[in-house]
């Protein structure tokens, strides 16, 4: 079976010193629970970047405006900034990143739900300009296991190895918890949680360990 060569190549990955790599990343995303506010709104926009983007153009802009640029820039300055920084949608996303600011304080708000997906439901609602996969995006990097990043690169690979039979042309919330549900029932063979199998996953498609 496809889902069994999917496997062993995840096996051997985790048996290489790759998962070093991986491991290191994931202790990043578990400290997030002692890291102040201030860190998870720069997380929060990293997130917002990323959309219709990549994570190498959202680790770009926010290693270029941190936390100070994302809460304090007015809008035209903002939209300056990442447009200077090579960003296409400049001034969607600025306005984005402006209307976020009303969600500083997102570590205390999320603290009210126990399940992860219940966080992801509440983010995808609730802050403009994340959907279900930047929302989960941001709750793994900030320590949380329990969902899915279904990227271009994640549903590539499970379509290659027959977990899923097409790529669907639009995401939306339904399909994208159908698509996680398989994941859900795949991830007990690897002996790993969401947040290192979407790493590995990763790593396998991309040869690239990021956030």
């Amino acid at each position: 079976m496809q889902s069994q060569n999917l496997l062993s190549e995840i096996n051997s990955l985790i048996s290489s010193n790759i998962s070093k790599e991986i491991n290191a990343r994931y202790v990043g995303f578990k400290s997030f629970e002692k890291k102040p506010e201030e860190d998870w709104f720069s997380e929060l926009c990293f997130c917002l970047t990323t959309a219709n983007s990549s994570a190498m153009m959202g680790i770009k802009v926010q290693g270029a405006l941190g936390f100070e640029g994302f809460y304090n820039l007015p809008l035209k300055k903002l939209s300056n900034e990442l447009r200077a920084l090579g960003y296409r949608f400049y001034n969607r996303r600025a306005e984005f990143i402006i209307g976020a600011r009303q969600h500083f304080g997102i570590k205390a708000k999320l603290g009210e739900f126990a399940d992860d997906r219940q966080k992801r439901q509440y983010l995808a609602e609730n802050v403009k300009g994340l959907g279900f996969k930047e929302s989960s995006h941001f709750l793994r990097n900030t320590g949380h296991d329990n969902v899915a990043i279904l990227d271009r690169h994640i549903l590539r690979i499970m379509h290659e190895h027959g977990l899923i039979n097409v790529i669907p042309k639009t995401i939306n919330a339904k399909n994208y918890v159908q698509i996680e549900q398989i994941l859900d029932r795949f991830l007990p063979s690897t002996g790993l949680n969401h947040s290192t199998l979407d790493l590995s996953l990763w790593y396998l498609k991309t040869g690239k360990i990021l956030k």
